[in-house]
Formats: C-alpha cells, sequence, structure tokens
C-alpha cells in the first residue's frame, strides 16, 4: 500500500459502478460528490490526465503536491482512495498469511477506470474525502518558493495554452502494471519513478502506518522485503531491460506504451526530479507525438 479528487452545469449521469464503489466505501462518497455541483474549473474541458506511479516509497505523493505547486488548476487523485474496505483485502497466504495491501487485488480498479472515464467525459473529478490526505509522506519534500516560482513561470511562457486547461495528477503505485494494463489508454502523460530496494524499504519502514478506510495499518516488520517489493517486481519487471527493476529501464517497450521512466540521477534529488517532471509535461503538451516514451532524457541542469 501506498500512500482528491466537480461540475457542469447539466448532473451527468453516474457510472454504476462508481456509484457501486459509493455505497460500499464510507470515505469515498463518489456518488454524492458526483451528483454535487461544484464550480471551480468547470469551464475547463478536455482534462489532461498526468499518470505518475512507481514503488511504494518512491517519491509520488511527493512529486505530485510539488507539481501542483507548479501547474495552474491542478488537482491530484489517489489510488490509495480506491482500496476496498478492510475486511476486504486480500491476505498472503503462502508465508506469513497477513493482509496484503500492494497487490491489484486490494483495490477497487473498475471503480477507479470509471471514475478516470467520468473525468475525461466531463471535465471534473468527485470531491472525495481523501484518505491518502491524512498519510503523512517523507520529509524533505517540499521545494523553496523560488525555485516554484521560476517553474510556474516557465511553465506558462513556454506553453501559454496549460491556463485554459484542466490538469488532474493521478497519483498510484499500480496504475503501469502487468494487471492494470487496461488503464495505461486512459493516460496522456505517464511518468514511472523509480527507487532501489534499500531506499524503498527504509522509507516505506520510517513511517508510522497508514489510515485505510476502516482503520489504521502498520506493516510487520517482514512487510516489504516478503510482501511490498515482490508484488512491485512481479508487476513491473516488464519495463526493466532482462527484468531487473533497479537496472535500466527497456527503452523500446517504454516507448511503445508512452511511459517516461525517471533518469537515474534524479534518485534521491527532489529539484531535479520535479524538473524533470516539468520538462516531460511541457514536452509533451508542445508536440504530444514526440513528448513520451523517452525514459533517458534527463533534466535540465
Amino acid at each position: 500500500m501506498l500512500t482528491s479528487k466537480e461540475q457542469s452545469s447539466v448532473t451527468p449521469s453516474i457510472p454504476h459502478k462508481l456509484e457501486e464503489h459509493a455505497t460500499h466505501s464510507p470515505s469515498n462518497k463518489l456518488a454524492q460528490a458526483l451528483s454535487s455541483p461544484h464550480q471551480e474549473f468547470s469551464d475547463l474541458a478536455n482534462p489532461l490526465l498526468i499518470g505518475l506511479s512507481g514503488p511504494s516509497s518512491s517519491g509520488k505523493t511527493t512529486l505530485a503536491r510539488q507539481l501542483k505547486r507548479i501547474l495552474p488548476n491542478t488537482s491530484i487523485l489517489y489510488q490509495d482512495d480506491f482500496y476496498l474496505e478492510d475486511s476486504q483485502i486480500p491476505c498472503e497466504v503462502e508465508t506469513h498469511q497477513v493482509q496484503d495491501w500492494d497487490c491489484v487485488e486490494a483495490l477497487d480498479i473498475s471503480a477507479l477506470r470509471d471514475a478516470l472515464s467520468h473525468l475525461k467525459e466531463h471535465g471534473n473529478i468527485p470531491q472525495l474525502k481523501s484518505i491518502q490526505n491524512q498519510n503523512t509522506v517523507g520529509s524533505g519534500g517540499e521545494i523553496e518558493s523560488a525555485i516554484i516560482d521560476e517553474l510556474r513561470k516557465h511553465v506558462l511562457e513556454t506553453v501559454p495554452s496549460m491556463k485554459e486547461r484542466r490538469i488532474v495528477i493521478v497519483d498510484g503505485f499500480l496504475l503501469f502494471a502487468n494487471n492494470t494494463k487496461h488503464l495505461m489508454s486512459m493516460f496522456d502523460i505517464k511518468l514511472f519513478l523509480r527507487t532501489s530496494f534499500s531506499d524503498a524499504k527504509t522509507r516505506r519502514e520510517s513511517r508510522t502506518g497508514y489510515v485505510t478506510l476502516e482503520g489504521f495499518w502498520e506493516d510487520p516488520p517482514f512487510y516489504v522485503d516478503d510482501i511490498v517489493w515482490p508484488n512491485y517486481v512481479k508487476e513491473h519487471a516488464f519495463l526493466f531491460k532482462n527484468g531487473d527493476v533497479e537496472g535500466d529501464f527497456d527503452e523500446d517497450v517504454c516507448k511503445s506504451i508512452g511511459i517516461k521512466g525517471m533518469p537515474k540521477n534524479c534518485s534521491n534529488d527532489v529539484v531535479r526530479l520535479v524538473r524533470w517532471a516539468v520538462k516531460s509535461i511541457t514536452e509533451y503538451i508542445e508536440d504530444p507525438k514526440n513528448g513520451t516514451g523517452n525514459p533517458s532524457s534527463g533534466p535540465d541542469s
């Protein structure tokens, strides 16, 4: 498990699966949110969807929140807000017989897809009570205001049309996985972060736990080694040469599905990471055909 979410003048119909998800998820009142008027950004159609994925504790939420400070008209939708209820989380039975919060089956992927479809069709997203907003992220993720201002100015000067477009960043650890490939076509821009096993383990184990729909979850001592990381490798090895998730991206595979992989020199450098992401986004908007899928393109220094 890794670590929200307006309305046109005519209320759109609520997708059946999305309504069902709202009925069964106390914290995610999706149906109510979709049927409640919300004026912010209501005149901005054709939203730009940015998928931001990668392993647990790779810096996705930190990056999403910094991008929200830079990009105009931006909201964040968290995949973590589509977890099933606690009692429905599957158990890992081969070794430890504990709940597995880091597998596809722990998420209501159908409800997430319905939310993304609704967003693309109507240009708005539900106002959710986000459990992710109640969880902490790692320290050291805030960038000084001068850099944020510089990047915001650069974005607006480079792509003035962004002022007129709604942007939604979707933050999730299973957006481009083996078992969620059907989600990939929903995103205009696909950014994939990377981290080493040792860094992921250190960051994840430094967290006190996670707010869930019905309570609170703390990782057992073995959780990263035996559940989190093996799940990540299983779902994402196809993006890397020889399946080595700590090695180089398979550029042919990434380009074929439009994924931009984070350069290694962005690891543990949030400023460099944000600059790379901003460059990737502006390049796409300037030229959608050539602005994605080149993992080796690094950030400006």
